[in-house]
């Protein structure tokens, strides 16, 4: 699958504003404005922005307590996105989701969970949907590694490979289950290793590099797409920052985490290679990120003067026939 220099442009673009947009996030919620805890996706970028980059707007994205880079790919608005953190009515849920709970049903991002590998069944249900509907829409699920020891994910995969759905399952193996190096927990190293066990491919890649996410993932959806059935893609990553809002992260060195950041920060390494091949200039980089940042501001200018739910909005969003659904 060849890659051309505005499909890389707009993945970098993506990238620094998912990356941009975690870093106020963080500091809106020192400020106390956030409302509840936050995870960041920090150092995970190449990941959500090359598999949804792959994706129509009718294909379907379930995502994890870690899912803001999720819903900023499938394409939801930046300014939604931040009053939903906010607490506001003009969030992307009206306020409800907040920061683990995001969603875009009209984006068919259906949203993310506060519940570990919570996300798996549903996705396989979507897929399932698409068959029986005999569209070519596919669903992707993201999860983190410690969902594999789940058994919703056996399960659901299972069922995916049993009736060949269009679903792929991504983990996002960002080395440490919470606060316990994976190594410590998992039999064996690698969760793509585990597909074989369902009949379906399983490829182990690197996380950091948005390109060979993009072009697997794009092998990926095509075959779901044509009805072959579930991948399992394991995205090797890691996460610049802890696993939430006052981890002291003991369980790793500081020199640790600056060598991911040094070596493997996934916008510094497209950008890089997007500048030896010619595709990207200085200025041009310079000019990326200072968009991005002018977005950022926007959207906190946005969540600042939005206003908060009232008692009116205390039952909606919450049944069917207040979701529209018959």
């Amino acid at each position: 699958m060849s890659l051309s220099p505005e499909v890389c442009k707009t993945m970098y673009t993506m990238m620094w504003r998912i990356r941009l947009f975690e870093e106020e996030a963080d500091r809106q919620t020192n400020l106390g404005n956030v409302v509840g805890t936050l995870h960041m996706y920090c150092g995970e970028e190449a990941i959500a922005v090359g598999v949804c980059s792959q994706l129509r707007t009718d294909d379907y994205v379930l995502g994890t307590h870690r899912s803001h880079g999720h819903c900023l790919a499938k394409g939801a608005s930046i300014d939604k996105m931040m009053a939903e953190l906010f607490g506001k009515a003009t969030g992307t849920c009206g306020g409800k989701g907040g920061s683990m709970h995001v969603a875009d049903f009209s984006l068919n991002m259906l949203g993310a969970n506060g519940i570990v590998g919570a996300g798996i069944g549903p996705t396989t249900g979507t897929a399932l949907a698409s068959k029986l509907r005999h569209t070519d829409q596919v669903s992707i699920c993201f999860f983190g590694d410690g969902a594999a020891a789940r058994g919703t994910f056996h399960e659901a995969i299972m069922m995916g490979s049993l009736w060949k759905l269009p679903v792929v399952y991504v983990c996002e193996n960002n080395q440490y289950q919470q606060w316990v190096p994976r190594k410590n927990v998992a039999v064996i190293d690698s969760v793509a290793d585990m597909a074989g066990s369902y009949a379906i491919p399983g490829v182990s890649i690197n996380g950091q590099d948005a390109l060979e996410v993009y072009e697997v993932a794009g092998e990926a959806v095509a075959r779901a797409r044509r009805g072959e059935g579930p991948t399992l893609i394991e995205a090797r990553t890691y996460r610049f920052y802890g696993h939430s809002l006052g981890d002291e992260q003991q369980y790793r060195t500081s020199d640790e985490v600056e060598k991911w950041k040094s070596n493997s920060d996934p916008i510094q390494l497209l950008g890089a290679t997007m500048k030896e091949r010619g595709w990207l200039t200085d200025e041009e980089d310079g000019n990326i990120q200072q968009q991005a940042a002018a977005e950022v501001k926007k959207a906190v200018e946005f969540a600042e003067q939005s206003p908060w739910p009232t008692l009116a909005n205390l039952e909606t969003d919450v049944t069917s026939h207040s979701l529209g659904v018959a």
